[in-house]
C-alpha cells in the first residue's frame, strides 16, 4: 500500500475527503484512540448502573420506552443493524460508500458514541484492504440518521449482506474473509453508533460538490472561449465594475476571465470600431452569474467540512462526566440546505453555458456561419449537440427542486420532521453529470467558432486547451458521427484535464477553512 492519508478526526480537509473518494489509502491517527477508549468505559459503566439510557439498554425510536435486559444488550445491537437494514434500489457507487465509511470511522473516532476500539479498527481495516459494503441508494429521510444505508454498512461489519472486494461483489462474510478479516459481535450501542449519523447524505453531498467544482472551472475556460469565438468583450470583466458591486465571487470569475484572456490576438482583431455595443448576458455577465454560483459552492462547502468532520450520532456520551445525552444531531437539515444550495448552482452554471452554446450556432448573434459548420444546409454541424445541452438543462431545472423543504413524519409519529438530505445529496452527482456534457458540448462549439478566425489565435491559455481538445477531436468540417467528440469534450471537463492544460489557478470551493 503507498502511504496513508492520516485521518485526524475533527480535522479533515476537504482536499483529503476528495483524495479518500478517489481511492487514497487511509490510516486514522492513533492519537484518537484514547477518546475511543475512554467513551467505550464510559458506556461499559452506564450498563453496570442499569439505569435506562436510549439505544443502550432500551428499544429505539417510538420503542424508546421498552426496557431490554442486560442479557439481551448483544442481540439489542445486532436486532437494530438488521431491522434497520432496509435500502432499495441500485447500490450506491462504491468510491462513494468508501467515502461514506470514511466519515463514519472519523465521526466514531472522536470519543462521542462509545465505540470499542476493535470495532473501530475493524472498519479501518475494511477501508484499507478495500472491502467495502454493497450500500442501496434509496431509503434515508436524513433523520434519525441515514439509517437504512448506514445500517446496511454495519450489516458488513458483522458477515450480513454483501460488500466490495476489488472488483468482485460478494456476500459479505466471504468478502471479509478474503480480506483476512472477520466480523465483530457488536457491543452495547455499538449497532445504534454505526447507523446513526449523516455520513451517507454528506458522502454523496461532497461527491457532489468535487463533480460540481470541476465543471464549474471548466465552465471558466468553456466561457472565455465561447467569447473569443464569438468576438466578444473583455470589457465587462473590468475589475472596476465589480469593485463597485463588492461580491466576492463575482470580483474572483471576473480576473479569472481576464486572466485566461489576456494577449488573445482576436480580442485585440476588435477592440477598435466594433459596432456592437453590448454582448449578450451569457457572455457579458459571466462574472455576475458564476461569481454567484461560486459563492454559493463555497458557503456549500464550508457546511459540508463542518457537518464531516462533526459527531452525527445519538445518544452522545460525555466520557468526563459519565453521561449519554440524547439530542438530534443526526438530523441533516445543514446536509439539505447545502446540497440544495449546490443544485442550484449546477443548474445555473449548465444554463447560462447553454445559452453561448445557442448563441454560437445563430449566426445572427455570433456572426459565425450556422450551427458552427462551413456549408450549412448539407451539413447540420452543432445543431442538434445545442438540442442535446437543452435537455440536459431542463432536466436539471427539474431535479433542482429544493428536498430541505419537504418532510414526512416517520416512526409512528416520533421522528415528525426529517430533513430529505439523503434525496437532496443523491441527486448532485447525476446533475454534476449532466452539466460537464454541456460544458463539453460548449467547449467543442467555442473551439469549432474559433477556428473560423484563423489565422488569428486567442491568448496562450486558451490556446493550449484548444490544442487539447484538438488532439482528440479534430475541427468539422463535414457532418460526422458525433458522439464520440462529445464524450473525449466531456472526458476533459470531468477530469480536470481542460482545466490543467490553461496552467493558471481557477478558482474553486476553497475557503479559509
Amino acid at each position: 500500500m503507498s502511504e496513508s492519508l492520516i485521518l485526524r478526526p475533527g480535522a479533515v480537509a476537504l482536499p483529503q475527503w476528495r483524495a479518500i473518494l478517489d481511492g487514497a489509502a487511509l490510516a486514522l491517527d492513533p492519537a484518537a484512540l484514547p477518546a475511543v477508549e475512554r467513551g467505550a468505559h464510559a458506556v461499559e459503566a452506564i450498563v453496570e448502573r442499569g439505569a435506562p439510557v436510549y439505544g443502550i439498554n432500551t428499544g429505539f425510536g417510538k420503542l424508546a420506552s421498552v426496557r431490554i435486559e442486560h442479557d439481551d444488550l448483544a442481540t439489542l445491537q445486532r436486532n437494530i443493524v438488521l431491522s434497520h437494514a432496509a435500502g432499495v434500489g441500485e447500490p450506491m457507487p462504491a468510491p462513494v460508500a468508501r467515502l461514506m465509511m470514511a466519515l463514519k470511522l472519523a465521526s466514531l473516532a472522536q470519543g462521542a458514541s462509545g465505540i470499542r476500539p476493535q470495532t473501530l479498527a475493524l472498519l479501518e481495516a475494511m477501508l484499507q484492504r478495500d472491502v467495502i459494503p454493497v450500500v442501496p441508494a434509496q431509503g434515508s429521510v436524513g433523520a434519525s440518521g441515514d439509517l437504512a444505508p448506514l445500517s446496511h454498512l454495519a450489516a458488513a461489519l458483522i458477515g450480513v449482506g454483501e460488500a466490495w472486494h476489488g472488483e468482485q461483489r460478494l456476500p459479505a462474510a466471504e468478502a471479509l474473509q478474503h480480506a483476512g478479516l472477520a466480523p465483530v459481535q457488536l457491543g452495547a450501542k455499538e449497532g445504534l453508533a454505526l447507523l446513526n449519523g449523516t455520513q451517507f447524505s454528506t458522502a454523496n453531498a461532497l461527491a457532489g460538490l468535487f463533480a460540481i467544482e470541476d465543471a464549474f472551472r471548466a465552465a471558466l475556460v468553456a466561457g472565455a472561449l465561447s467569447t473569443e469565438a464569438a468576438k466578444g468583450s473583455d470589457t465587462p470583466f473590468d475589475p472596476r465594475i465589480h469593485a463597485l458591486r463588492g461580491q466576492p465571487g463575482q470580483i474572483i470569475v471576473a480576473d479569472a476571465l481576464r486572466a485566461l484572456m489576456a494577449g488573445s490576438l482576436i480580442r485585440e482583431s476588435h477592440r477598435d470600431d466594433d459596432v456592437r455595443v453590448q454582448d449578450p448576458y451569457c457572455l457579458r455577465c459571466q462574472p455576475q452569474v458564476m461569481g454567484a454560483a461560486l459563492d454559493v459552492i463555497r458557503a456549500a462547502a464550508q457546511m459540508l467540512h463542518t457537518e464531516a468532520n462533526g459527531v452525527s450520532d445519538n445518544p452522545l456520551v460525555f466520557a468526563d462526566s459519565g453521561e449519554a445525552l440524547s439530542g438530534g444531531n443526526f438530523h441533516a437539515e445543514p446536509v439539505a440546505f447545502a446540497a440544495d444550495m449546490l443544485a442550484m448552482a449546477v443548474c445555473e452554471i449548465g444554463s447560462i453555458s447553454e445559452r453561448r452554446i445557442a448563441m454560437l450556432v445563430d449566426p445572427a448573434l455570433s456572426g459565425l456561419p450556422a450551427f458552427l459548420t462551413p456549408r450549412p444546409g448539407l451539413n447540420s454541424g452543432f445543431m442538434i449537440p445545442q438540442v442535446t445541452a437543452a435537455a440536459l438543462v431542463s432536466e436539471n431545472k427539474q431535479r433542482a427542486y429544493p428536498a430541505s423543504v419537504d418532510s414526512i413524519p416517520t416512526s409512528a409519529n416520533q421522528e415528525d420532521h426529517v430533513s430529505m438530505a439523503a434525496h437532496g445529496a443523491r441527486r448532485l452527482l447525476t446533475m454534476a453529470e449532466n452539466a460537464a456534457h454541456v460544458v463539453g458540448i460548449e467547449l467543442l462549439a467555442a473551439a469549432q467558432g474559433c477556428d473560423f478566425h484563423a489565422p488569428l489565435r486567442s491568448s496562450a491559455p486558451l490556446e493550449a486547451a484548444r490544442t487539447l481538445l484538438r488532439a482528440q477531436v479534430p475541427t468539422l468540417q463535414e457532418d460526422r458521427y458525433f458522439h464520440p467528440d462529445m464524450l473525449a469534450a466531456t472526458a476533459l471537463v470531468r477530469s480536470g484535464e481542460l482545466v490543467r492544460s490553461v496552467g493558471m489557478a481557477l478558482p474553486g470551493a476553497e475557503t479559509a477553512l
